[in-house]
This record gives C-alpha cells, structure tokens and sequence, in this order.
C-alpha cells in the first residue's frame, strides 16, 4: 500500500483523534497569525488598483481539526481590514478556499464544521469552500489561479521514507525510526536528499499554480536551528517511539524485523536547508523567514504527559497500526507516555519544537 494511502490523522471525535489533539498546531497558528496577516495585506499592497473579484486560498495538509478555519478567518478579516484600509467603497472580493490533505483524509468531520463556519461567522462574505484531496508534492490546481497558499506542518512530511538500506538489502538503521545519534551518516544523508526532491518538487508545483508576480506562500515547518539532525534543538518524538517499540520487540510482541523495516516520512530541516532549496529551485523570492520555539510540555497545550501522549497518537496511530498491528497500539501508547513522564521529570530545562516560518512571493 502507498503511503499516501495510510499517512492521515487519527479520525473522529474520540479521545485520541486529531480534532481533540490539536494543540500544539493551534499553538502554532496563533504564533504565525500576524505573519499569515502580512502577507495577506501584501496581495492588495501590491495591486491597490486592481481589486480581486475573487481571492484563490488554499490550505495544504489541512487535516481535521479547527486551525483550518481559524486559516480562512485569519484571511477573511485581513482582507476586510485591508480594502476598509484602501477604500471604504472598495468592494470585498468573494473567496473561494481549497482544503487539501490526503485522501485518506477525515473530510467528513470538516465539512460537518463547515456550516457554522460560513453560514454563522461570515455570514455576511461570500464565501466558497471545497475540499482538495491529493498529494502536495505534485500539482493540485490550474495555472495561474492561486493568490495564496498556506501549509502549516505539513511541507517536512516526505512523499517517501528514504531508502534505508545496503547494497545486501539490509536495514541499516537497526533499532530506530528517525535519524538518531547512534545512526550511521548515510541515514541522515538519505533524509536530507529525500526532502531535497520533495520540497523542490513542491516549489515547482506551486509555482505554476500561483498567479505571477503577487501571489504569496506562507510555510510553517517543523524544523531544526542547529545544522546537526541530531542536536537537542531537532527535537521529535521519533526517539521515543524507538524506545518503546523495542520494549515491545524484548516482550515479544513485535518482531525486530518489524522495528528494521519501519522508519518514518519525516524531516526537520534547518532554516538554512529550506533557504538554499528555495534559492536552488528559483520561482520564489523569500519576503520572510523567521524562527520560533514551543516548549515541549507548554501548559496551554498539555496539561499532563498523557495529553502529550495523545497528542503523539492523533498523528501517528494510522501509520502505527499499517505497519504493526492495532493489537500493540493501547500498549505502545502506554509505554510512550510512561516514557514521557520520565523524561518530564528528568529536564531541568523544556525540550523545545523549533518552527520556521518561511513567505514566499511568486517571482515573475
């Protein structure tokens, strides 16, 4: 099976699904907004004189939860707080707004959010939406046709995992899912090519899609300050996960070719990795790029390590339960946030997720 295939969010409305685990990319959004709200104001800047009659906005990797429409609301008040600036006649354009994800994808629980949405909050704008399954690394729409692209944690998710083993055919990422301090160099070279063609790919397929000259990228990536994978500012939970499946692997509950044959589509690139791609691949200039931390047990967003823990299990469960099983999954959880406990209670300091916030304007 493809990954496109089992790469979702947890669906539903249950304790551990997304839409009730969604904290931390809330968080995120928060701290993005007025970032979001510049580069909105800048189509208009731009072209004062040429009002949109209708504003092409797209959401990629807009999973199930609520940041979606706190997206579209973000770009409805901007845009309103923008043509009130310019003209107190001028004409608000309608929107027409493309929710993307995965086919795999819980749209059902958007589309259930959809009516309070548009027909309660902005009642009074006309305003369109439609969902847009399909991969973002490749094209998703018609050219020339987008004004604004939002991707908030979904770019350093990899089209593939790498590939990860010698010339015999044998893993050589023993014991871990991710790149870890004990992995060879040959693992973390793997992922950087790996992101290397999928983010140029996904450049390439915006650029065509955008309109010329104005049309603005807004980006918000997982990712790393140091330019070591393996520093403490590269923080994953992918580390975690390794220790606990192999605690399952010596219980005998899952086989270690099991663990040897799974790593994750997952990278966290450096703020100069993302730099020199979109430098490379040419049809952007960057308007911005800029970085923020979130501390790993943030009271806002986890209360507790088992908020944390089902935090973890709303992106990860579907892929988990691919490949091992759905028998393992309360378990591995459980050891997960066991593990988490101990590791809360061992920091003097937080772990920090590092995110870069990159605009991109469409170069003529």
């Amino acid at each position: 099976m493809e990954l496109k295939e089992v790469l979702c969010m947890s669906k539903g409305e249950g304790k551990s699904s997304f839409l009730h685990n969604s904290g931390l990319t809330r968080k995120v959004a928060v701290k993005s907004k007025p970032i979001l709200e510049r580069a909105v104001e800048s189509l208009f800047t731009e072209n004062p004189s040429l009002p949109f009659q209708v504003l092409n906005a797209a959401d990629l990797g807009c999973s199930s939860g609520p940041n979606s429409f706190s997206v579209m609301s973000t770009v409805i008040q901007s845009v309103e707080n923008k043509c009130r600036e310019l003209n107190k006649h001028f004409k608000i354009p309608e929107f027409q707004f493309y929710l993307n994800d995965l086919p795999g994808n819980d749209f059902n629980t958007v589309f259930k959010g959809l009516s309070s949405f548009v027909g309660e909050k902005h009642k009074n704008v006309s305003c369109f939406v439609m969902g847009a399954p399909g991969s973002f690394h490749g094209r998703l729409f018609p050219r020339n046709t987008m004004h604004l692209v939002h991707s908030s944690y979904g770019a350093h998710w990899l089209s593939k995992v790498p590939e990860l083993r010698d010339e015999e055919r044998l893993p050589i990422n023993k014991g871990k899912i991710y790149i870890s301090k004990t992995s060879p160099p040959a693992v973390s070279e793997a992922y950087l090519a790996q992101f290397q063609q999928d983010f140029s790919f996904f450049l390439k397929s915006r650029a065509q899609e955008m309109v010329a000259d104005s049309g603005r990228v807004v980006l918000v990536l997982h990712g790393r300050l140091s330019a070591d994978p393996t520093s403490e500012d590269s923080y994953t939970p992918w580390e975690l996960f390794a220790e606990a499946i192999s605690h399952l692997v010596s219980k005998g509950l899952i086989d270690e070719e099991r663990l040897d044959s799974f790593d994750v589509p997952y990278y966290t690139p450096s703020q100069e990795e993302v730099k020199e791609l979109i430098d490379k691949e040419g049809s952007f200039a960057v308007d911005l790029m800029e970085t923020f931390a979130i501390d790993i047990g943030d009271k806002d967003i986890w209360s507790d390590a088992t908020r944390y823990a089902n935090n973890i299990r709303s992106f990860t469960e579907p892929m988990i339960s691919h490949h091992f099983g759905v028998k393992i999954l309360d378990e591995l959880y459980d050891e997960i946030t066991d593990l988490i406990v101990q590791d809360f209670a061992s920091q003097t300091e937080p772990d920090k997720i590092i995110n870069i916030v990159v605009v991109l304007k469409r170069k003529k």
